[in-house]
């Protein structure tokens, strides 16, 4: 009895139930030929299953997931989120008293599991969105057949400069996380906000950053290209002849902006080269070759590094590299870009640009010094 005393106290078994297992080992010694139940119990025992004693149960919650209850006035999970405690509760008031770890192993006995969003709508599709993309393709494969360089321009997503939280985790000591603010609201007396525009070079595999701190306007976009190409652009293609722009249909170089227009015109003017543009359809900026080839690569290089100078964002974007050799600068931009700068007809009038046959609106030429070819 000693022993059985001692494991029951070990173990926080009961006596009885080693008592049992004992006589259980000693019954398998005497007939080792006896196969192995599958169930200890015996057949009946134990509590039922809560689908067994309220059949009414899984029907119930299955009504509480449906999509349509999104829409049902009358359901009042409507507007909150649908976790497992606040489903065990509306189950519970509808007459089915169950626990949020019994809903849990019924959602996933069901097949049903925790998910994110996915974006993958992009809005109501435009009839000739997969001509664009053909035109866009095409265009772009034959600049680089002859050698013509081919941008991909677009702003990044704005970020606030400041002891922020900034998505993702990276490698620290145990127990000594990075400290941040609390919330996220900016703060007007520390250092603003930061308005990354990128060049990205098709060909070549680089990326130009002008990291802005007044406004995303297409003044902005414009000298940032024209910053790329002096930098950059002029040395990888000193034999250019014309560029490729290719860009989302709007933001600040949207296809309907005035103002891209004018700055483009002026941008020609100094570059000394017809400039071509070639917009992607509504909805499908996400195509654009620079969200995929760089800004995603950026955005991995600083996870979970609070942004808290406009010198760290720059070191944080020049240093961001992949194995197929992407590299990319970086350059502060303090100028003023004042918003809200109307473009008169006439000022439109005067931008030599040329519209292709295809969609003239996101495909066209602008040319320097008004002398068209």
């Amino acid at each position: 009895m000693g022993r059985i005393r001692a494991v029951s106290s070990a173990t926080r078994l009961s006596p009885t139930t080693i008592r049992r297992g004992l006589n259980e080992l000693d019954l398998r010694e005497a007939n080792p030929d006896e196969p192995i139940p599958a169930w200890i119990r015996r057949p009946g025992g134990g509590r039922k299953r809560r689908t067994e004693t309220d059949p009414d149960l899984l029907p119930a919650l299955e009504r509480l997931l449906d999509p349509v209850t999104r829409g049902d006035p009358e359901s009042p999970l409507r507007w909150t989120s649908k976790s497992t405690t606040r489903l065990a509760r509306e189950l519970t008031r509808q007459g089915h008293p169950v626990s949020p770890s019994t809903v849990g192993r019924l959602l996933k006995g069901e097949g049903y599991s925790l998910q994110s969003n996915r974006k993958t709508k992009e809005g109501a599709t435009h009839p000739d969105r997969n001509a664009q993309f053909e035109h866009i393709s095409e265009t772009v494969k034959e600049f680089q057949r002859r050698e013509q360089p081919v941008i991909s321009v677009d702003t990044k997503k704005k970020e606030l400069v400041g002891e922020y939280s900034n998505g993702g985790r990276e490698w620290r000591a145990k127990g000594d996380p990075e400290e941040v603010l609390v919330h996220d609201f900016m703060d007007k007396n520390l250092l603003g906000k930061a308005i990354p525009y990128g060049v990205y070079d098709l060909t070549a595999n680089q990326g130009w950053v002008s990291v802005g701190i007044d406004h995303d306007t297409a003044r902005f976009a414009a000298e940032t290209i024209r910053r790329w190409w002096t930098k950059m652009g002029s040395k990888r293609h000193p034999d250019a002849q014309e560029l490729l722009i290719t860009a989302d249909g709007g933001g600040s170089n949207g296809s309907r902006y005035r103002l891209w227009k004018v700055a483009l015109q002026d941008l020609a003017n100094h570059l000394r080269l017809p400039i071509r543009v070639c917009h992607f359809p509504p909805g499908t900026s996400k195509w654009n070759k620079i969200e995929h080839r760089m800004f995603c690569h950026i955005t991995q290089n600083w996870r979970g590094r609070p942004l808290v100078s406009h010198e760290v964002i720059i070191n944080l974007i020049a240093s961001t590299s992949t194995e197929e050799g992407l590299s990319i600068q970086a350059e502060l931009d303090s100028g003023s870009y004042p918003t809200a700068i109307k473009v008169s007809d006439a000022e439109l009038e005067a931008v030599n640009m040329e519209s292709d046959n295809f969609h003239g609106d996101w495909n066209y030429r602008i040319f320097p010094n008004r002398n068209k070819k």
